[in-house]
């Protein structure tokens, strides 16, 4: 028997667990069972479109980064809810709970029909940047719309003053690329070619976005032919009635969480070093969270202005920053639907760095500035959560490009592959923090080693954790990353780091933050040397150039008390063959008192070579004897000496 009465989008109960059968099936028209297989099969619906997607696809960003997300909204009589996401890059799971709504709304929902495919880019309309394209097709049912799937993707060029768009100088949004809005792609499962044309007219890389295109439009089809299914087994109002099933459980369970928190108002800030075009202005995330009751209010008041390079985010990023930073501090189990902001304010000033506006507000770079605000959500919380506060994450994907030609006269470009684009997390109360991942608002992959060097002259000498940079703690912040690339050509190389004057592996519980990173370019020696590693001498950094960082004047070394060098004091960096590029991250946060660290666990950090001699007892207040390098099986605990340095703290 079915019920075509439309379900009210206003009615939200007070909670979902406390509802009687009765009225379980009076507001969701299905039982609980029913409900939560029908959701398992909507979440199933994304993460198979998903897979087939990285199947089927042919941009190494898809593959390498799993830059892409797949979801389902609910249909305009609940107004558009984000219900399911596939795994995907965070951002894309915030902003994609408003991007299909704002497309649809705009284009004319009443001038849809069976198997049209929409299509936009604009970050103003749907967050991020103008490289993440939206496809979104209605699926109905007795002729009314009753849902969306939807495929978020990067592309790996749409036009803009350089290719693959990833640089920090670029200063409108005319710069920026093509814009798209809210148009037609297939139009009844047919093509419609003055699109086609206007997109692949204008990006540099059309022989791969298409078949991007095309695996896109199959992947829509089978997440509508997935809805059909579970229409005909369960009933139209049994999978209606569950999206609105699936938004009501995140929104409780995230108000549950909020009331964990005391009332009260909770500062926090993070640093952004400096824009492309120079090293003389700073910008400051700032927030202010007000939480009362079962409410939190995000004030973004005296954030710093939209920056003059692509730096900025927008307000989008910044609804989806502070959802992603409240998941994970308070309950990062809570599945990320549209009802993970119910109980959320954002409260942000117009044209700063995280809500820019065109067109001199342009956005490349968006998860940078909307990755320092997550830091600044953590440096708030912190103070408040006692135990559950969490480190901060190395900052920035510190991201890099090079281009060239080789010794036979053909184009190379490598994008993404080489510099700090992966490092630690911070401790929390549960463990140490990863060492290799990536930022917090991420959730992108590792491209191979293999892969890198068959795609570009490039040797990657070094990737490893780098010694004493991981903020220390009972349990201590991931060490940061470093690596070193040999480039066997002459190239033109673009660095994009942001945050490498103020450590944003923000300290948790006691612990102590993670130290800052930098990068340097070193100078090829007489004979390019494959296996030839760069050392850490002081002679040898003498002889760098400093890219960035906060470094000692004479030795180049790391010193926080040294002169900051800016990342684009030359917005291209061109290098000889045989130049080696290094780049250390940020390190994570550490959680807990640093000499409340088991000393075994100290000794087996010296072992592995994430803490020195040096380090363990002056972070940690652990006298290790031996030697780690010959005999590190030999290392031991001196007891004695280890108890009398705690002591004297």
């Amino acid at each position: 028997m079915t019920d075509d009465r439309p379900i009210p989008a206003d009615l939200a109960p007070e909670s979902v667990r406390a509802l009687s059968e009765q009225e379980f099936h009076q507001t969701y028209r299905a039982d609980r069972f029913t409900s939560v297989v029908v959701l398992n099969r909507l979440r199933y619906a994304v993460e198979h479109m998903a897979t087939a997607f990285m199947r089927q696809a042919f941009s190494p960003i898809i593959r390498d980064w799993y830059d892409f997300v797949c979801t389902i909204s609910g249909g305009p009589e609940l107004d558009y809810p984000m219900v399911a996401t596939s795994n995907g890059l965070t951002p894309f799971l915030g902003t994609m709970a408003d991007a299909p709504r704002n497309a649809i709304i705009e284009y004319g929902v009443d001038r849809l029909q069976p198997g049209d495919v929409l299509i936009t880019n604009d970050p103003y309309r749907g967050g991020r940047h103008v490289n993440d394209v939206l496809f979104t097709r209605p699926v109905f049912h007795d002729g009314r719309i009753v849902a969306f799937v939807n495929l978020v993707a990067h592309q790996a060029d749409m036009g803009g003053t350089v290719p693959g768009g990833f640089t920090a100088t670029k200063q409108n949004v005319y710069e920026n690329g093509l814009v798209i809005p809210p148009m037609l792609l297939w139009e009844r499962d047919q093509p419609v070619h003055a699109v086609f044309s206007l997109i692949f007219d204008n990006t540099r890389w059309g022989g791969m976005l298409l078949p991007d295109f095309m695996a896109t439009f199959e992947q829509l089809k089978l997440g509508e032919r997935l809805i059909h299914e579970d229409i005909e087994r369960y009933g139209i109002d049994a999978v209606v009635g569950t999206m609105r099933y699936s938004v009501d459980v995140s929104a409780e369970r995230m108000r549950e969480a909020i009331r964990s928190i005391p009332d009260g108002d909770y500062p926090g800030s993070s640093l952004f070093d400096a824009d492309g075009l120079d090293g003389g202005r700073e910008y400051r995330l700032h927030v202010n969270i007000r939480k009362r009751g079962d409410h939190i209010e995000a004030d973004l008041s005296g954030t710093s202005e939209q920056a003059r390079g692509s730096i900025n985010a927008g307000a989008l990023d910044a609804k989806t920053a502070v959802g992603v930073a409240l998941t994970m501090l308070l309950d990062p189990h809570t599945p990320f639907t549209s009802g993970t902001w119910r109980n959320i304010d954002v409260a942000v000033p117009r044209r700063t760095i995280v809500s820019a506006e065109p067109p001199d507000g342009p956005t490349m770079m968006y998860w940078e500035s909307s990755g320092a605000l997550i830091g600044a959500v953590f440096d708030a919380l912190n103070p408040v959560l006692g135990e559950k506060a969490a480190g901060g994450d190395y900052g920035s994907v510190n991201l890099h490009n090079a281009f060239g030609v080789n010794g036979e006269g053909q184009f190379w470009s490598s994008a993404t592959q080489c510099g700090g684009e992966h490092g630690p997390w911070g401790a929390t109360r549960v463990g140490d923090g990863d060492s290799y991942t990536v930022m917090y608002n991420l959730n992108n992959i590792d491209p191979a080693t293999e892969t890198i060097e068959n795609d570009s002259p490039v040797v990657l000498l070094r990737k490893e954790h780098a010694i004493d940079m991981g903020g220390p703690g009972t349990f201590r912040g991931g060490a940061a990353h470093l690596r070193d690339s040999l480039w066997l050509y002459d190239a033109n190389q673009i660095l994009n780091p942001f945050r490498y004057k103020e450590p944003s592996g923000v300290a948790a519980h006691g612990g102590r933050p993670g130290p800052n990173g930098g990068m340097w370019f070193f100078p090829p020696q007489e004979k390019v040397q494959r296996d030839s590693l760069v050392g850490f001498s002081d002679e040898e950094y003498a002889s760098s150039e400093v890219i960035a960082g906060v470094v000692d004047t004479a030795t180049k070394l790391l010193d926080p008390d040294g002169e900051y060098h800016h990342f684009a004091s030359k917005p291209v960096w061109p290098t000889r063959a045989g130049t080696v590029l290094r780049v250390i991250t940020n390190g994570g946060g550490g959680w807990g008192d640093p000499f409340a660290r088991d000393p075994q666990h100290v000794l087996a950090d010296v072992r592995d070579e994430y803490v020195s001699i040096e380090g363990a007892a002056r972070d940690y207040g652990v006298v290790v004897v031996g030697d780690p390098h010959f005999d590190p099986e030999g290392l031991r605990v001196d007891e004695e000496a280890t108890a009398a340095l705690r002591a004297g703290r």
